[in-house]
């Protein structure tokens, strides 16, 4: 079944460019485009894409606040943010907002398509050039950040490695390669660890592992 994308950007030859790209993929659909923020929200809701790619920077109602809204009214639709700039409260802003990830414009086409597709499954998509402080920031976007009260939950030694890794942004075969394991093994332990958290969203396991500092830069 193909992922369904609505594409939003005020720049026609953007959303031209994005819409040629994204009809190469046999497994990706363009079910509509906007020009606006107004014009987004409206189309989400009739359209209920799996995925809105959202331009940031828009006149009127911008991408964050399009963001919001868009999730307030239909929050099963996953929301990627396309920026200029790598301005860290343009990040935190839209991943505050309820998107489950961004991309830069000026990134890799490749990029665009890796985030599509992790985002559809569920998990949180930042670029490989994510810099410390940009890591601060999605992890204050996380509602009730103070651990302080948890209690500890007891992951053997391999699946805090896994774990670490997999905050850090690697795949299953990087992680595999990274512990000299099978890729079916780092799923086990996935599955294990989520289990064990109550987590499902792996971007609920990112902000887990940043709270409990299990990332070292």
């Amino acid at each position: 079944m193909s992922i369904r994308v609505l594409i939003v950007d005020d720049h026609a030859l953007m959303r031209a460019g994005l819409k040629a790209l994204l009809g190469t993929q046999p497994d990706i659909q363009v079910v509509g485009q906007a020009a606006s923020g107004i014009e987004a929200v409206r189309s989400a809701a009739e359209l209920e894409p799996d995925i809105v790619l959202m331009d940031i920077s828009m006149a009127g109602l911008d991408g964050v606040q399009a963001t919001q809204k868009i999730k307030s009214m239909t929050p099963n639709v996953k929301i990627i943010a396309l920026t200029m700039h790598e301005d860290e409260s343009v990040v935190r802003g839209v991943l505050k907002a309820g998107a489950s990830g961004y991309v830069l414009k000026r990134g890799a086409e490749d990029e665009l398509l890796v985030a599509i597709r992790a985002v559809h499954r569920g998990e949180a998509f930042i670029p490989p050039s994510l810099t410390r402080s940009f890591i601060n920031d999605y992890l204050d976007a996380a509602p009730d950040s103070d651990t302080s009260n948890e209690p500890e939950i007891p992951l053997t030694p391999r699946e805090l490695e896994v774990l670490s890794l997999i905050a850090r942004g690697y795949k299953n075969q990087e992680i595999a390669e990274e512990l000299v394991i099978s890729v079916k093994t780092v799923e086990t332990h996935k599955a294990n660890i989520k289990e064990k958290l109550g987590i499902r969203a792996q971007a609920d396991l990112v902000r887990y592992a940043l709270r409990k500092g299990l990332l070292v830069m």
